[in-house]
Protein backbone atom coordinates (compact mmCIF):
# COMPACT_ATOMS: atom_id res chain seq x y z
CA UNK A 1 0.00 0.00 0.00
CA UNK A 2 1.23 3.37 -0.86
CA UNK A 3 2.11 6.08 1.79
CA UNK A 4 -0.18 9.74 1.81
CA UNK A 5 0.54 12.46 0.10
CA UNK A 6 -0.18 16.07 1.20
CA UNK A 7 0.35 19.39 0.01
CA UNK A 8 0.33 21.67 3.33
CA UNK A 9 0.25 25.68 3.40
CA UNK A 10 2.32 27.15 5.52
CA UNK A 11 1.21 30.17 5.87
CA UNK A 12 2.47 33.41 4.52
CA UNK A 13 5.81 33.80 6.69
CA UNK A 14 4.72 34.52 10.46
CA UNK A 15 5.39 31.17 11.61
CA UNK A 16 2.68 31.65 14.10
CA UNK A 17 0.52 31.79 11.34
CA UNK A 18 1.12 28.13 10.65
CA UNK A 19 -2.14 26.30 11.69
CA UNK A 20 -2.47 23.69 14.23
CA UNK A 21 -3.37 21.11 11.13
CA UNK A 22 -0.47 22.03 9.28
CA UNK A 23 2.06 21.32 12.05
CA UNK A 24 0.80 17.87 13.20
CA UNK A 25 0.93 16.51 9.55
CA UNK A 26 4.32 18.02 9.13
CA UNK A 27 5.57 16.18 12.62
CA UNK A 28 3.75 12.70 11.66
CA UNK A 29 5.31 12.45 7.53
CA UNK A 30 8.09 10.92 7.14
CA UNK A 31 9.58 13.36 4.27
CA UNK A 32 9.27 16.88 3.96
CA UNK A 33 9.43 17.95 0.29
CA UNK A 34 10.42 21.81 -0.42
CA UNK A 35 10.33 23.42 -3.46
CA UNK A 36 13.34 25.25 -4.94
CA UNK A 37 14.16 27.98 -8.10
CA UNK A 38 17.47 26.50 -8.07
CA UNK A 39 20.14 24.60 -5.77
CA UNK A 40 20.87 26.58 -2.69
CA UNK A 41 18.21 29.28 -3.02
CA UNK A 42 16.30 30.13 -0.20
CA UNK A 43 13.26 27.52 0.68
CA UNK A 44 10.88 30.01 2.65
CA UNK A 45 8.45 27.70 3.50
CA UNK A 46 10.99 25.40 5.04
CA UNK A 47 12.31 28.10 6.77
CA UNK A 48 8.66 28.58 8.69
CA UNK A 49 8.76 24.78 9.17
CA UNK A 50 12.03 24.69 10.69
CA UNK A 51 11.01 27.34 12.63
CA UNK A 52 7.67 25.80 14.72
CA UNK A 53 9.62 22.20 14.12
CA UNK A 54 13.16 22.69 15.36
CA UNK A 55 16.17 21.46 12.35
CA UNK A 56 15.59 17.34 12.82
CA UNK A 57 13.72 16.68 9.60
CA UNK A 58 13.92 14.72 6.56
CA UNK A 59 14.13 17.36 3.65
CA UNK A 60 13.75 16.70 -0.07
CA UNK A 61 14.69 19.66 -2.05
CA UNK A 62 12.87 19.60 -5.55
CA UNK A 63 13.76 21.97 -7.83
CA UNK A 64 11.25 24.33 -9.61
CA UNK A 65 13.15 26.79 -12.19
CA UNK A 66 11.47 30.42 -12.74
CA UNK A 67 10.86 30.46 -16.12
CA UNK A 68 8.11 30.53 -18.77
CA UNK A 69 9.52 27.99 -20.71
CA UNK A 70 6.24 25.31 -20.52
CA UNK A 71 8.40 22.16 -21.97
CA UNK A 72 10.73 22.77 -19.44
CA UNK A 73 8.35 23.55 -16.66
CA UNK A 74 6.57 20.01 -17.52
CA UNK A 75 10.33 18.50 -17.03
CA UNK A 76 10.63 19.58 -13.87
CA UNK A 77 7.53 18.84 -12.83
CA UNK A 78 7.44 15.24 -14.36
CA UNK A 79 10.64 14.62 -12.41
CA UNK A 80 9.73 15.81 -8.62
CA UNK A 81 6.29 13.98 -9.61
CA UNK A 82 8.42 10.73 -10.66
CA UNK A 83 10.74 11.33 -6.76
CA UNK A 84 7.79 12.03 -4.78
CA UNK A 85 5.91 9.25 -5.98
CA UNK A 86 8.97 6.76 -5.46
CA UNK A 87 9.01 7.44 -1.68
CA UNK A 88 5.24 6.94 -1.71
CA UNK A 89 5.50 3.11 -3.20
CA UNK A 90 7.90 2.66 -0.18
CA UNK A 91 4.76 3.29 1.91
CA UNK A 92 6.42 6.48 3.51
CA UNK A 93 4.07 9.49 4.15
CA UNK A 94 4.87 12.53 2.12
CA UNK A 95 4.11 16.16 2.64
CA UNK A 96 4.93 18.96 0.01
CA UNK A 97 5.17 22.55 1.68
CA UNK A 98 3.94 25.72 0.12
CA UNK A 99 3.80 29.27 1.09
CA UNK A 100 0.16 30.56 1.38
CA UNK A 101 -2.28 28.34 0.52
CA UNK A 102 -1.57 25.38 -1.59
CA UNK A 103 -4.25 25.70 -3.78
CA UNK A 104 -3.61 29.32 -4.98
CA UNK A 105 -0.83 29.72 -7.70
CA UNK A 106 1.53 26.65 -5.98
CA UNK A 107 3.74 24.53 -7.82
CA UNK A 108 1.71 21.77 -5.34
CA UNK A 109 -1.36 22.14 -8.09
CA UNK A 110 0.75 20.58 -10.77
CA UNK A 111 1.94 17.97 -8.51
CA UNK A 112 -1.40 16.82 -7.48
CA UNK A 113 -2.81 16.54 -10.94
CA UNK A 114 0.15 13.91 -12.06
CA UNK A 115 -0.60 12.12 -9.02
CA UNK A 116 -4.05 12.38 -8.69
CA UNK A 117 -3.77 10.57 -12.17
CA UNK A 118 -2.40 7.25 -9.46
CA UNK A 119 -5.63 6.40 -8.30
CA UNK A 120 -4.49 3.93 -5.25
CA UNK A 121 -2.46 6.99 -3.56
CA UNK A 122 -4.25 8.92 -1.34
CA UNK A 123 -4.11 12.41 -1.34
CA UNK A 124 -4.76 15.09 1.32
CA UNK A 125 -4.59 18.91 0.65
CA UNK A 126 -4.07 21.21 4.35
CA UNK A 127 -5.00 25.00 3.74
CA UNK A 128 -2.90 27.59 4.86
CA UNK A 129 -3.48 31.48 4.92
CA UNK A 130 -3.09 33.41 1.99
CA UNK A 131 -0.49 36.36 2.22
CA UNK A 132 -2.98 38.95 0.73
CA UNK A 133 -5.03 37.95 4.37
CA UNK A 134 -1.86 38.39 5.97
CA UNK A 135 -1.24 41.72 4.31
CA UNK A 136 -4.52 43.35 4.76
CA UNK A 137 -4.21 42.55 8.07
CA UNK A 138 -1.55 44.23 8.53
CA UNK A 139 -2.92 47.19 7.27
CA UNK A 140 -6.11 46.86 8.92
CA UNK A 141 -7.50 47.36 5.82
CA UNK A 142 -10.63 45.10 4.41
CA UNK A 143 -10.10 43.18 1.34
CA UNK A 144 -13.88 43.84 0.75
CA UNK A 145 -16.97 44.78 2.38
CA UNK A 146 -20.52 44.86 1.73
CA UNK A 147 -21.25 44.07 -1.71
CA UNK A 148 -17.45 45.13 -3.21
CA UNK A 149 -16.05 42.71 -5.84
CA UNK A 150 -12.19 41.27 -5.74
CA UNK A 151 -9.82 40.17 -8.56
CA UNK A 152 -6.70 38.15 -7.41
CA UNK A 153 -4.07 38.74 -10.22
CA UNK A 154 -0.87 36.80 -11.22
CA UNK A 155 0.76 40.30 -11.96
CA UNK A 156 3.88 38.19 -13.06
CA UNK A 157 3.02 37.04 -16.33
CA UNK A 158 2.26 39.72 -19.21
CA UNK A 159 -0.94 41.01 -19.12
CA UNK A 160 -3.61 43.73 -21.23
CA UNK A 161 -6.74 43.74 -19.64
CA UNK A 162 -5.70 45.69 -16.34
CA UNK A 163 -7.44 48.25 -17.46
CA UNK A 164 -10.71 46.56 -17.86
CA UNK A 165 -10.47 44.40 -13.99
CA UNK A 166 -9.80 47.51 -12.26
CA UNK A 167 -13.24 48.84 -14.22
CA UNK A 168 -15.22 45.94 -13.50
CA UNK A 169 -13.81 44.91 -9.49
CA UNK A 170 -13.87 47.26 -6.76
CA UNK A 171 -10.84 46.15 -5.28
CA UNK A 172 -7.96 43.68 -6.67
CA UNK A 173 -4.87 41.55 -5.04
CA UNK A 174 -1.97 42.32 -7.47
CA UNK A 175 0.57 39.15 -6.69
CA UNK A 176 4.16 39.16 -7.67
CA UNK A 177 4.22 42.45 -8.87
CA UNK A 178 7.79 43.03 -9.21
CA UNK A 179 8.53 42.17 -12.90
CA UNK A 180 5.59 44.68 -14.00
CA UNK A 181 5.33 47.39 -11.57
CA UNK A 182 5.87 50.53 -13.16
CA UNK A 183 3.53 49.55 -15.32
CA UNK A 184 0.87 48.68 -12.79
CA UNK A 185 1.77 51.87 -10.95
CA UNK A 186 1.02 53.74 -14.09
CA UNK A 187 -2.11 52.08 -14.63
CA UNK A 188 -3.53 52.82 -10.81
CA UNK A 189 -2.72 56.20 -11.70
CA UNK A 190 -4.88 56.57 -14.59
CA UNK A 191 -7.84 55.22 -13.03
CA UNK A 192 -7.13 57.52 -9.71
CA UNK A 193 -6.83 54.55 -7.23
CA UNK A 194 -2.96 55.00 -6.31
CA UNK A 195 -3.38 56.36 -3.07
CA UNK A 196 -6.26 53.78 -2.12
CA UNK A 197 -3.73 51.06 -2.72
CA UNK A 198 -0.45 49.42 -1.20
CA UNK A 199 2.61 47.66 -1.68
CA UNK A 200 3.90 44.81 0.74
CA UNK A 201 6.80 42.38 0.14
CA UNK A 202 8.00 39.20 2.87
CA UNK A 203 4.51 39.95 4.84
CA UNK A 204 5.15 38.19 8.40
CA UNK A 205 9.04 37.94 7.96
CA UNK A 206 11.29 39.68 9.78
CA UNK A 207 12.26 42.24 6.43
CA UNK A 208 8.45 42.85 5.55
CA UNK A 209 7.94 46.16 4.21
CA UNK A 210 4.51 47.89 3.57
CA UNK A 211 4.26 51.39 2.07
CA UNK A 212 1.04 53.28 0.08
CA UNK A 213 3.74 55.42 -1.71
CA UNK A 214 4.12 53.23 -4.68
CA UNK A 215 5.54 56.07 -6.68
CA UNK A 216 8.46 55.98 -4.55
CA UNK A 217 9.04 52.32 -5.64
CA UNK A 218 9.40 52.79 -9.44
CA UNK A 219 12.08 51.82 -11.00
CA UNK A 220 13.80 50.22 -7.91
CA UNK A 221 14.48 46.04 -8.28
CA UNK A 222 11.72 44.77 -5.93
CA UNK A 223 11.26 41.47 -4.46
CA UNK A 224 9.38 38.64 -6.35
CA UNK A 225 6.92 37.99 -2.96
CA UNK A 226 5.24 41.13 -2.93
CA UNK A 227 1.72 42.69 -3.97
CA UNK A 228 -0.35 45.71 -4.69
CA UNK A 229 -3.51 45.83 -3.07
CA UNK A 230 -6.04 48.60 -4.45
CA UNK A 231 -8.76 49.52 -3.05
CA UNK A 232 -11.40 51.86 -5.47
CA UNK A 233 -12.70 53.66 -2.39
CA UNK A 234 -12.14 53.64 1.00
CA UNK A 235 -15.26 53.92 2.90
CA UNK A 236 -15.17 55.59 6.49
CA UNK A 237 -17.89 55.33 9.00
Amino acid sequence: MAGKFYGVGVGPGDPELMTLKAKRVLEEVDIICTPKSAVGKESIALSIVEEVLGGDLEIKELIFPMTHNQDKLNKFWDEATAEIKEELEQEKDVAFITIGDPLLYSTYIYVLRRLEKNTDIEIETVPGINSYSACSAAMNRPLAEKNETVAIIPAAYDYDNLDEILANFDNTVLMKVARNFDDIVAKLDKVGITENSFYASRCGREDEFITTDLKSLCGEDLDYLSMVITKQSIEEE
